[in-house]
């Protein structure tokens, strides 16, 4: 892991390449407050008229213009074999980080972002998409959810776990992308409680769940660095 290059007490918004809505951005802000661009996401803060506090990638998508007048919040880190979004994950330090603009508009940029959750191991980051989130499963994740929610589970690499509150259970499962997937499950009401024993699971909600889910992966036990 490389050093940071950003610390944050209070949680860190992460705006990507993809587009964004101030409605979005706002949302986000408002659980997480300071303000990061993973490269050309500057572009879309600087026409909703948001300067990041720092923006960190390899600035090859950054505007000419912003690249000078945005010159001393750039840390430019030039490795071509990871992404921006690789790179932000592993220099900021924050109690959680709220991503968006990294998945919807392009499916291999959104599958390379969640090819990311799971390498960079940690609970609490969320990706926030335009009607979903997405995050990497805890070690033991306890969630209220309303009757008929759908919850969905795809796993990043063979996993098991248990659940309980699903209307499928998981328990006897052995998921793999290759196999077993868990997509389009769905809360019976109440809470929710899953259990895996190893690394790798990604959680798919509804984007009105957000606020339920921060709280919930920031008190469960996180993995191992």
């Amino acid at each position: 892991m490389m050093a940071a290059l950003v610390h944050s007490k209070h949680g860190v918004t992460l705006v990507g390449g993809g587009q964004i809505c101030a409605d979005q951005l706002d949302r986000a802000l408002a659980l997480a407050p300071d303000l990061v661009a993973a490269d050309g996401g500057a572009n879309w803060l600087h026409d909703l008229g948001r300067p990041p506090d720092a923006i960190i990638g390899d600035i090859d998508s950054l505007r000419p213009e912003l690249r000078k007048a945005q010159a001393g919040r750039i840390h430019r880190i030039p490795d071509q074999d990871s992404t921006d979004f690789d790179k932000c994950l592993n220099s900021i330090r924050a109690p959680h980080l709220l991503a968006l603009g990294f998945s919807g508009a392009r499916l291999d940029h959104t599958l390379a972002s969640m090819s990311s959750l799971a390498r960079f191991g940690s609970a609490r980051v969320i990706l926030l998409g335009a009607s979903d989130i997405c995050f990497l499963a805890p070690p033991h994740l306890t969630l209220p959810m309303r009757p008929d929610a759908r919850l969905s589970l795809f796993p990043m690499a063979r996993v098991s776990g248990r659940s309980r509150g699903l209307r499928w259970p998981i328990k006897g499962l052995d998921f793999a992308p290759d196999g077993i997937i868990g997509t389009s499950n769905r809360a019976t009401g109440g809470v929710v409680e899953l259990e895996f024993d190893a690394r790798g699971m990604l959680v798919l909600l509804a984007a009105d769940s957000l606020q339920d889910v921060l709280r919930a992966v920031t008190t469960a036990p996180d993995w191992p660095a």
